[in-house]
């Protein structure tokens, strides 16, 4: 099977997705929408708590750019997930499993379309916190890079678990696309430290590797250099929920042929 033939398949699973979108209006309320609403939302509690109190613009910045880095996971989460939930909701899951295509081929076509959505969604958020607030993601310098990296990670991982419990128990298991986000965005700190946290969640906080990303970020919009060590201790903790999401994926796949659960979809 050549090299060219695999990439002939990725690409047309992109652009199936993308055919999908662009005829389908109300799929572009998570990639435009959504991005706007909260950009709008958190920038304005940031402005009322600044004149509240000393934390000044400094606090603005520190809700919006929790916001934007957060839209990192969502999207790469939400557009590998709601991919697969295509599959399903249109009953072509079947069609997918008869053809040539490979489980990888499939996975990097839809991660090649989020990575598009990705772009959209979260340029949305930062071109609306530009334009409503004055806040300029670019304050974060070069550690946008790792960070968004790490974030990017995580949210395929979390996708990955998603597909693997629809594989599992059915279309019941589609509300996780957004449901685990909603608990990860608490627990990782977004917009304060984990000491913020009741005393018993701290510890789970600290497991998470979106925590120590939010973290490193509020350092460097203090003026801090960016904490490499933090950085390194959520490129590890991504590094395993990846591989332990794939693993994850795999035996729910297996099971998922063995014992024919295809007809949940069909």
């Amino acid at each position: 099977m050549s090299a060219t033939a695999r990439r002939i398949r990725v690409l047309a699973v992109a652009r199936r997705h993308a055919y999908v979108l662009q005829r389908a209006p109300q799929r572009w309320f998570d990639v435009v929408f959504w991005p706007v609403v909260d950009a709008l939302l958190f920038g304005s509690l940031g402005v009322y708590f600044s004149r509240q109190s000393s934390i000044g613009r400094a606090g603005v910045g520190l809700l919006l750019a929790g916001i934007l880095l957060f839209h990192v996971v969502f999207q790469a989460e939400i557009s590998l997930a709601t991919g697969f939930m295509e599959e399903t909701w249109s009953r072509n899951l079947l069609n997918l499993l008869v053809t040539p295509l490979t489980e990888v081929e499939y996975v990097a076509g839809v991660v090649l379309f989020g990575l598009a959505k990705l772009a959209i969604g979260v340029g949305t958020v930062a071109l609306a916190a530009w334009a409503l607030f004055s806040f300029n993601v670019t304050d974060l310098g070069f550690a946008l890079v790792p960070l968004v990296a790490i974030l990017l990670v995580v949210g395929w991982s979390v996708g990955l678990v998603v597909i693997a419990l629809i594989l599992r128990v059915g279309q019941g298991a589609e509300i996780l696309a957004w449901g685990l986000l909603a608990m990860v965005m608490p627990l990782s700190g977004i917009f304060y430290p984990v000491n913020a946290l009741p005393s018993g969640l701290q510890p789970v906080a600290r497991a998470l590797p979106t925590t120590h990303v939010f973290a490193a970020a509020r350092r460097v919009l203090q003026g801090h250099p960016l904490p490499w060590g933090q950085v390194g201790v959520a490129a590890l903790g991504a590094a395993v929920l990846l591989a332990a999401s794939c693993l994850f994926l795999v035996r729910m796949l297996a099971l998922f042929r063995a014992r024919g659960y295809i007809s949940r979809h069909t």
